[in-house]
């Protein structure tokens, strides 16, 4: 009876030390800042939070969402890199970052975007906007609608620019900002500016210096906007891939610039260290039996998955596939004929379906006939 107790406490003490191990450890450390967020970005998986929900003033964060809007009016057709974008008088007076625009001269949507993504100019923020809408109030219109269909329930703006000593209620939450940093890394050529250390625009007589300390110092950042006023102290939402994993550190309200990038830091550097993405690509499955169609066959694959987890519990996950032995006809392509179910440590942790790649209608009486005759006449 000793050594049945002796191995079964054994067992279990191994048992509980792996449980163990397989989880991430928490971040404990105390952030210097008003509220933060960690999230990943392909499944949205928050990582660790603080005050995520509270609405700040962003400061200039805020052109996160004013990018978005442009590059999917360049995404859309709407726009282009190559556009020519005319300063009115108004962008010429936006004051704080900036590079200097006059009223009336004239820069391709490129250069004004590289500004903005690189150096925070507002000047550039402010002629884009007019750019794309007209006016700056029917962009911000635009603005607070993309917030809502995202699904940003604490954020209000009122300006593009995220100037804040005239405004009443421009805020957002890092939840928020987490949301449409997420959204905006979706258009992969934006990462051709927010990965800018230095360049120079009007054919090299202005400097553009990052404002993203981060992108030259901290590996594998790519992005994304910093952002400072008096109200919103200093703010980031820094972007950084290793790998396949692409992590978003949000910091708002942190008393000093370093402070600021070094909580990012902090964050981002957990998230690499504790986490890991498996993820799974769409491909092309062997074919199934098709009963009552032309053919005898149906080309099916599955979609991608991905799922954040522990980097001890990665090598480990498993798979099940759910498919029929023979489809009925007709099928019409992107069906849903079964699925593939993954799992870590026995539990499931997401699915993806497995798909028609092709129409299959059913036979007609005419074209069975015609089979049949087909392979009587064989026959004889």
């Amino acid at each position: 009876m000793k050594r049945v107790l002796s191995l079964f406490f054994c067992v279990c003490f191994i048992f509980s030390a792996f449980c163990f191990s397989a989880r991430a450890a928490e971040f404990t450390e105390e952030l210097d800042c008003r509220s933060a967020i960690l999230i990943e970005a392909s499944t949205m998986k928050v990582l660790y939070e603080k005050n995520a929900d509270t609405p700040y003033p962003p400061a200039s964060v805020t052109k996160i969402m004013t990018l978005l809007l442009v590059a999917e009016a360049i995404d859309n057709g709407d726009a282009k890199l190559t556009d020519t974008v005319t300063t009115s008088d108004n962008a010429s007076k936006m004051g704080g970052s900036q590079v200097y625009l006059k009223a009336g001269e004239q820069m391709s949507m490129s250069e004004m975007i590289k500004s903005v993504a690189v150096a925070s100019a507002n000047d550039c923020a402010v002629a884009l906007a007019e750019h794309i809408c007209g006016s700056e109030a029917s962009f911000v219109v635009r603005m607070n609608e993309r917030a809502k269909d995202l699904g940003m329930e604490n954020t209000n703006f009122e300006n593009v620019t995220g100037l804040d000593d005239t405004v009443k209620n421009h805020v957002t939450s890092a939840r928020d900002i987490a949301i449409m940093s997420a959204e905006l890394l979706k258009h992969e050529f934006i990462f051709d500016y927010t990965t800018i250390w230095m360049d120079t625009i009007r054919n090299g007589a202005f400097g553009l210096t990052n404002t993203n300390r981060l992108i030259r110092f901290y590996k594998g950042a790519n992005g994304l906007k910093t952002g400072m006023t008096a109200k919103a102290g200093f703010c980031i939402s820094a972007v950084a891939k290793r790998g396949d994993m692409q992590l978003i550190a949000v910091i708002m309200g942190s008393p000093t610039r370093d402070i600021r990038n070094a909580a990012a830091a902090k964050l981002l550097d957990y998230g690499f260290a504790n986490y890991g993405l498996y993820s799974v690509k769409s491909a092309e499955l062997s074919p199934v039996r098709l009963t009552g169609g032309v053919n005898k066959e149906l080309k099916i694959s599955h979609g991608d998955f991905s799922a954040l987890l522990p980097q001890a519990d990665i090598k480990s996950v498993t798979y099940e596939t759910e498919l029929p032995e023979s489809v009925s006809a007709p099928v019409k392509k992107g069906d849903v004929i079964g699925k593939i179910e993954f799992f870590s440590g026995g539990k499931p942790i997401g699915q993806t379906d497995i798909k028609a790649d092709d129409d299959a209608p059913e036979i007609k009486f005419g074209e069975m006939f015609i089979k049949l005759l087909s392979k009587f006449l064989m026959i004889r």
